[in-house]
């Protein structure tokens, strides 16, 4: 058993720990705020790897994430559920995401795309509803005997433990002196859900990124994928032009969602980098396994990641999930 310290309560930070906590460590998870608050609080919840790499390595996290989630769709309790959709492809598509996923997608028909669309694909993949996934996440952890510490953290050198796990998202580029880390920022509108029973994706629409994501009670409708501005702030304050042409563009698509009303707004920053900072390093004398840079992708790739994350601590390479 080794004491670790995972610092970050997202999805990426709670997974890892509740991953570390079964496989026999002593952990303690230091976040700045609950997960709901976090920027997985603000996920749309698909599984897809979306705006993250390198390719090789982001499939076989994505697979194990995938069936994982298929297993927790099982239990109503998670906030997991199996859903079909529709993805929107506007120009030649590069569909290396479906490597291992035989049986889950097919070949959408021209009747079932919108104008401008040369293809597209319709999948059955996990839905997650943030607000109830990671308060369940959160109650696994402490039932695994994860300690939770509510505080901000400056330095690495203010955190106890054997092992230090930094599952930070934008936080890690300070701490750890990352420059190529940036912020892309994620803005939705959630609306009543009229009983849609199919998911859309068209991130090449001409008047911007569109997605309908329904969760049941409340459709998460985005969006946007920008770099966030110097001093923009974590996270940024929502713009109402925006949230104004997120909901045209989505009541077109959806005309279901015409006369649905809003329930609320969220937004928060995506922690892009060139590549899943997920490995083992040694800073000052002790174990540091990173773990961000997740893009659009942290719910889709989070058990992938955790699972790998545990070999890492463990000191096991050749357990790599990629």
């Amino acid at each position: 058993m080794v004491a670790v310290t995972v610092l970050g309560g997202g999805v990426v930070g709670l997974t890892s720990a509740l991953e570390l906590a079964r496989a026999g460590h002593a952990v303690t998870v230091v976040r700045e705020r609950p997960a709901l608050e976090s920027v997985s609080g603000v996920a749309g919840g698909l599984w897809f790897p979306y705006h993250v790499d390198p390719p090789e390595r982001v499939l076989g996290w994505g697979l194990t994430s995938l069936r994982r989630f298929e297993d927790l769709a099982l239990d109503q309790s998670t906030g997991v559920r199996l859903l079909e959709g529709l993805l929107v492809e506007r120009r030649s598509a590069d569909r290396w995401w479906t490597a291992g996923l035989a049986g889950r997608w097919r070949e959408a028909t021209a009747e079932e795309l919108p104008a401008g669309a040369i293809s597209g694909v319709i999948a059955r993949f996990p839905l997650v509803d943030g607000r109830r996934f990671l308060p369940w996440l959160e109650a696994e952890c402490a039932s695994a005997a994860v300690r939770f510490e509510d505080r901000a953290v400056a330095s690495l050198t203010e955190l106890e433990g054997e092992v230090l796990v930094l599952a930070a998202g934008l936080g890690a580029a300070q701490l750890i002196g990352d420059t190529e880390l940036v912020g892309s920022v994620g803005q939705v509108v959630h609306l009543a859900d009229p009983g849609l029973q199919r998911w859309l994706v068209d991130d090449d629409h001409p008047d911007g990124m569109v997605y309908t994501l329904p969760h049941g009670d409340r459709v998460v409708c985005g969006g946007t994928d920008r770099a966030a501005a110097s001093g923009e702030g974590d996270p940024p304050q929502p713009d109402a032009a925006v949230e104004a042409a997120i909901l045209e563009r989505c009541r077109t698509a959806v005309p279901a969602l015409a006369q649905a009303p809003v329930l609320s707004r969220a937004i928060g920053l995506r922690p892009v980098a060139p590549a899943v900072r997920l490995a083992r390093h040694t800073l000052q004398g002790r174990v540091v396994v990173t773990n961000y840079g997740h893009g659009g992708a942290g719910v889709t790739l989070s058990w992938g990641c955790a699972e790998e994350v545990v070999a890492l601590v463990g000191g096991d390479r050749r357990r790599r999930v990629g």
